[in-house]
């Protein structure tokens, strides 16, 4: 068996020219990223533009008036059927647009509430215009504009009420006619005392969750809780509903315009203290300082950036997945395994490989962000909204993410995640064999993981409520690690983008709020634990790798334990097989019991009451497709296994090569258990499957040379024996050797797979159906090479040809319904189960029974076995029948009738098979 760094070597050598055939399928999962960040580059450049274009320089931000936020007239709080409040005028004020502006109020003193209440709507002068902010901010004044209005418009929309005690008919009368008629409207003040704020709750409520449809909605221009207020401490908590959002560019309750309700009833206080005179002024309000038309809505921005990200990350994922599980359903690793190469090497340089597929990946992805985020100009925000007449454009300028946060860090973080990723891959390929499903339940993870973290998880990383522990549980997921990860470089990246620093960097680990050192630490535990699990995993079920070990493998006493339970297993069922079993079958049990009590070094393989049984479903019985075979293959025999389709002989070839697992029995290759030492017998075994297992993309020549590796050949003595082989197999002319394995024909890939067989020397070589498919020649040939090559080796086929089982087998074995009828040479076959002449003769249909009455005559035991029209074919007894008899007989009937043809033979081979495997069935 090759050594562990031959075996790598091998494995290295053949993924290194497998890939570098899927060189341009690489370079465009690898250059994804690389795309994808060039065109949100040429977004980003021409939204920049746009912007110094269209926006106001940051340092001239506009100064507003304090108003109101003012319910719409038909909005105003009236009595109806469902709000019976108390104080509220009835909804026929709504029919003129005179209903009030109502206050409510509460507190524990009722007295002060209401004295202080009352002073809080005054009366002011009227603006000589909207421009007149002097004046609007000395009254109290409002718009039922909404708040993205004033921030996206240099002049307000909508009406402007002067809140008053009273209202004249003037200015009641002037409101029922255009709004074009004058500028301000005026509008009553009403306040109304509730007996406790549960009472206000109660009210803002209904009013704001009956519904946004007109008649319906009740708002109130604020609630006034003044608590423990008194002569010597003003306490007040003020409350207000939003349900004013019919803004198309707001998708929820937006933070409505308070400083002026703060500043009416402070007013009021201190005029209730000091008198009328007694004044706070408040001129205007305007925005924070910061970027110029920062303006970020959570949960848009969230979403173009993390769940954007999330995907892209995890676009690896399916490609490692199917490559894994692609392997596996095509046998392709269990064909390896087969031919030397251990689980340890092959978990390495796979692990290896996809690594660095994922490294180059993760790079493009990281460092195209970088330098698409520095060849730009500094975005002006996660998200810039740009007014086109009425259209608002949202444009994803996220790479801030890249560029603001500490490199080490993100590395770091990248880094954990890619191998954590490989792991998780392994893990879910231990578990699936077919690709399509795989392929299904990858996407599914990728997809379903990014909307279910922006959905469900996010908003509970939100929540300062929710319990730590569980989001800890919850990012025990890695999909949702990764999502907590990305969601924290976002945040610190904005953070440092608004205030002019950096984002996150190592020092702000520390930070409890901050959920990156629980991601990289939950990471790499996971990163370990999923790979020893995967290991686990793929040695216990055999899933398409090779045979399942024990559940408890790794302990020293298991396989032990295992091994006697099945050797007792298979003893007990071999004394009620031996009852049915003919002579030679029974002579060879026998033979083989003796074997196993004392080994002999001249036999390669042995075989004893090996079984395999499939369970039976949906109420069918179980199905015994082998059932108990012994047999000792000595070293120079080849050994044919003929018998029907269906018999079992292809199960058996699969139990004795690891594909299949027996039920019981057990074997032993060159004195290695079958059961428990499968992946030692795999260096000294040679395998040419019933289907062809290439890979499509290596050509004749580079198979041989991996396998050639395997079988730890090196240097001139590979360059040799792939040669040989090459020469031997007629695949060496015309460059059929450097073609692709896709582009051979049927027999070629045949030949192909016979040579891998027989390549580096196995001691025990099986071969099922190895000459199907080919030309006459090309059988010759083949049949010249296995025989030539069974010197010093045990070979085992499986074939329906009976002339190449004549030419081939030293030793033939009729195989039917799962066990052996017979066994011996094709000469003691023919002699035990031939005593008799094969008699065959064609006529017209009408003189059939002339026939038959003729050999009637020549033989009594005669018996038919073959009638088809005028054609009958008869066995005769060596012993009733002498050949000039026969002779004599044919001469007769000519005479009395035509005969077309006649034939006289001994029996054949496929006379032995017919009438062995009839009596057998």
């Amino acid at each position: 068996m090759a050594h562990f760094w031959n075996q790598t070597n091998a494995l290295f050598r053949k993924n290194l020219v497998y890939h570098k055939r899927h060189a341009r399928s690489h370079l465009k999962v690898i250059f994804f990223p690389a795309v994808l960040f060039i065109l949100l580059g040429v977004l980003q450049s021409y939204v920049n533009k746009v912007k110094r274009e269209t926006e106001q320089p940051p340092q001239f931000k506009a100064e507003y008036p304090p108003l109101l936020q003012m319910p719409t007239p038909q909005f105003r709080a009236v009595m109806t059927d469902s709000m019976p409040f108390p104080g509220l005028p009835d909804a026929s004020c709504r029919e003129n647009g005179s209903c009030p502006a109502t206050v409510l109020i509460t507190g524990n003193n009722r007295t002060i509430g209401e004295s202080v209440a009352g002073k809080m709507f005054i009366d002011s002068p009227e603006p000589n215009s909207r421009s007149d902010y002097k004046t609007i901010a000395d009254g109290i004044f409002g718009t039922d504009a909404s708040y993205n209005d004033l921030l996206f418009h240099t002049s307000y929309y909508g009406l402007l009420f002067h809140v008053r005690p009273h209202c004249s008919a003037e200015n009641s009368s002037r409101f029922k006619n255009s709004t074009s008629e004058t500028d301000v409207i005026c509008a009553e003040g009403l306040y109304l005392w509730r007996n406790s704020s549960a009472q206000i709750n109660d009210e803002l409520f209904k009013g704001f969750r009956e519904g946004n449809t007109e008649g319906k909605v009740n708002e109130v221009l604020a609630a006034y809780d003044f608590l423990d207020t008194n002569g010597e401490n003003f306490n007040v908590s003020i409350q207000f509903n939003s349900t004013h959002v019919d803004d198309y560019r707001s998708d929820g309750p937006q933070l409505l315009r308070i400083p002026r309700a703060e500043n009416m009833v402070t007013n009021a206080y201190l005029q209730f203290l000091r008198g009328s005179s007694t004044k706070m002024v408040l001129d205007f309000v305007a925005e924070m300082p910061i970027p110029g038309g920062y303006i970020r809505p959570r949960d848009i921005s969230t979403f173009l950036n993390i769940l954007f990200f999330t995907w892209v990350i995890l676009q690896v994922f399916p490609v490692i997945l199917s490559s894994l599980v692609y392997e596996k359903q095509r046998k392709l690793r269990i064909m390896m395994k087969m031919h030397g190469l251990g689980d340890v090497p092959y978990w390495m340089i796979t692990y290896l490989y996809f690594l660095v597929i994922s490294l180059i990946y993760m790079c493009c992805y990281f460092g195209f962000g970088v330098l698409t985020g520095n060849a730009l100009s500094r975005p002006a925000a996660s998200f810039t909204f740009i007014r086109a007449g009425s259209i608002i454009f949202f444009c994803f300028t996220g790479l801030t993410i890249f560029k603001l946060n500490s490199y080490g860090v993100q590395c770091i973080f990248y880094f954990v995640f890619t191998n954590l990723q490989i792991s998780m891959a392994f893990l879910l390929a231990a578990v699936f064999s077919n690709l399509k499903t795989a392929s299904v339940v990858a996407y599914t993870i990728v997809f379903g993981t990014g909307i279910l973290a922006f959905l469900l998880f996010q908003p509970l990383v939100d929540d300062a409520s929710f319990p730590r522990g569980w989001l800890i549980f919850m990012e025990l997921y890695p999909g949702f690690s990764l999502y907590r990860g990305l969601y924290e470089l976002s945040q610190y990246a904005a953070g440092g983008y608004i205030v002019g620093t950096y984002g996150m960097c190592w020092d702000y680990l520390s930070n409890s709020n901050n959920g990156m050192r629980e991601v990289l630490i939950i990471m790499s535990i996971e990163w370990v634990v999923f790979l020893i699990v995967s290991y686990y995993l793929d040695q216990v079920i055999s899933s398409g790798s090779g045979n399942r070990r024990s559940l408890l493998f790794f302990l020293p006493n298991s396989q032990r334990k295992h091994l006697t339970s099945l050797e007792k297993t298979s003893f007990l069922s071999a004394e009620s097989s031996v009852q049915i079993e003919n002579n030679h079958v029974s002579e060879e049990r026998k033979m083989v019991e003796q074997l196993l009590e004392a080994p002999h070094s001249d036999y390669s393989s042995i075989c004893y009451n090996l079984k395999k049984m499939y369970p039976g479903k949906d109420g069918n019985p179980d199905k015994f497709a082998v059932k108990g075979v012994t047999l000792a293959f000595p070293r120079g025999e080849c050994f044919g296994m003929l018998g029907p389709n269906g018999a079992g002989k292809t199960t058996f070839i699969s139990m004795m090569t690891g594909l299949l697992e027996p039920s019981s029995g057990t074997a032993y290759v060159e004195g290695l258990n079958l059961r428990t030492q499968m992946n030692e017998i795999y260096g000294s075994m040679g395998v040419c499957p019933q289907h062809d297992l290439l890979w499509d993309t290596l050509t004749g020549r580079e198979h041989l040379l991996f396998y050639g590796r395997l079988k730890n050949l090196s240097g001139a003595a590979l360059s040799e024996a792939v040669e040989k082989s090459l020469k031997s197999f007629n695949l060496s002319q015309g460059g059929v050797a450097d073609k692709l394995a896709k582009k051979y024909s049927g027999g070629m890939r045949r030949r192909l797979s016979v040579a891998i067989s027989l390549i580096g020397d196995p001691k025990v070589v099986y071969m099922d159906e190895p000459s199907t498919g080919l030309d006459p020649a090309s059988r010759k040939m083949l049949w010249d090479v296995v025989k030539h090559a069974k010197q010093d080796r045990a070979i085992i086929l499986t074939t329906h040809s009976m002339d190449e089982a004549e030419y081939l087998c030293d030793r033939i074995g009729i195989f039917v319904d799962g066990n052996f009828q017979c066994l011996g040479t094709a000469d003691e076959l023919k002699a035990r189960y031939g005593g008799s002449y094969m008699f065959t003769m064609t006529t017209s249909p009408e003189n059939g029974s002339e026939v038959e009455n003729l050999v009637k005559r020549l033989s009594p035991n005669a018996q038919k076995t073959y009638h088809l029209y005028g054609t009958q074919k008869f066995e005769l007894p060596k012993g009733e029948v002498k050949l000039s008899d026969v002779f004599l007989t044919v001469r007769q009937a000519k005479a009395r009738f035509p005969v077309q043809s006649w034939g006289l033979a001994d029996t054949t081979l496929e006379d032995v098979f017919i009438k062995v495997a009839t009596e057998g069935e």
